[in-house]
């Protein structure tokens, strides 16, 4: 995996929580029309089923699964249920808002490398302006805690493009083969141009890469009264505004691909994040079906299971929760 190296500036925190419109943001680099390669005989759907605390629901068969192509209801061609080695991109903001909490962030990514198994491969990119590979894939996690020694907060003026970092790492990505995650500790903030940000959710959308997001604002949301952090100079109003868009994205991007945003507000909740997705990045149920029409057009996916739905609807009493990406391109016509 190569990702292109640039030099990147940061922005103050208060600069990153105002309202004004992202003058500065990255241009949206040009794109091709069709970026996912769909085989014309089949579709492969990755599908996570977890109970209520968050557990891989395991044991389940073919017959418990009904898929659907814009509604229609297809006949599987193909089923498993996959446990493997996985491989995790590790995607770190290095901006200032994390500034603010540098201590706390890194110890969320070493508990994080300590969840993962021996075998699980991992990847460190940090990001701010642009993604910088810190380390390649490696089942060596001693190493990918070394390369958090090479993360740097810098102070100054620049701009923080989450969307457009997430567009260069799938480029990055499609060469890698077999399941990926990506793993995204972040804020959520953004200064990527709604291009970017529209074009990262339609990629993430139709791609073979799952994310798990963790916001990391719950420390700048509730920061202690004393001590070397401040406050953030913009209004209440103004900065939950920020963050509350920052939730958005993250939730649309994981959503997207069949993943989750977690929003940990303490030690003990980011702990039960990394046990629950030390087991999602190896687990899944390996679905598949045959294209019914050759459209060349982006098509929904639904994926069913007895007892499940989707966690985004109200499922209290649901003994399942079912997560899958959501669309795929359809081959175009002969």
């Amino acid at each position: 995996m190569s990702l292109i190296r640039r030099p990147w500036a940061a922005l103050m925190f208060p600069a990153l929580l105002c309202a004004c419109p992202f003058a500065g943001a990255q241009e949206n680099p040009q794109q091709p029309k069709q970026t996912i390669h769909v085989s014309v005989d089949r579709v492969d759907v990755g599908v996570i089923v977890t109970d209520h605390s968050g557990h891989f629901v395991e044991g389940l068969r073919r017959e418990d699964f009904r898929i659907f192509d814009n509604g229609i209801e297809q006949p599987l061609t193909g089923f498993a249920s996959v446990e493997e080695p996985a491989q995790v991109l590790l995607v770190i903001e290095a901006g200032p808002a994390v500034y603010l909490l540098e201590s706390d962030h890194l110890q969320a990514a070493v508990a994080l490398l300590n969840g993962l198994a021996k075998d699980d491969r991992v990847a460190v990119v940090k990001y701010a302006e642009m993604p910088a590979i810190l380390l390649d894939f490696t089942a060596d996690k001693q190493a990918a805690e070394a390369a958090f020694g090479q993360l740097s907060f810098n102070l100054g003026y620049g701009s923080l493009n989450l969307s457009t970092s997430v567009l260069k790492i799938l480029e990055s990505l499609a060469n890698v083969p077999g399941k990926k995650s990506i793993v995204l500790l972040t804020t959520g903030l953004d200064t990527s141009s709604s291009n970017d940000s529209a074009e990262a959710v339609r990629r993430l959308q139709m791609g073979d890469v799952r994310m798990l997001a963790i916001s990391l604002t719950g420390g700048l949301r509730n920061p202690p009264l004393t001590g070397k952090r401040k406050r953030p100079a913009s209004s209440p109003t103004q900065t939950e505004q920020r963050f509350e868009q920052a939730d958005q994205l993250l939730k649309r991007m994981a959503e997207a691909t069949g993943g989750r945003a977690y929003f940990p507000r303490n030690a003990k909740e980011f702990k039960e994040v990394y046990a629950q997705i030390a087991q999602l990045v190896r687990h899944e149920y390996s679905l598949a079906f045959a294209p019914a029409v050759r459209d060349g057009l982006v098509h929904s996916i639904e994926v069913r299971v007895e007892g499940a739905q989707k966690p985004t609807v109200n499922t209290s009493g649901s003994p399942h929760y079912v997560d899958y990406r959501q669309a795929y391109l359809a081959p175009p016509p002969r």
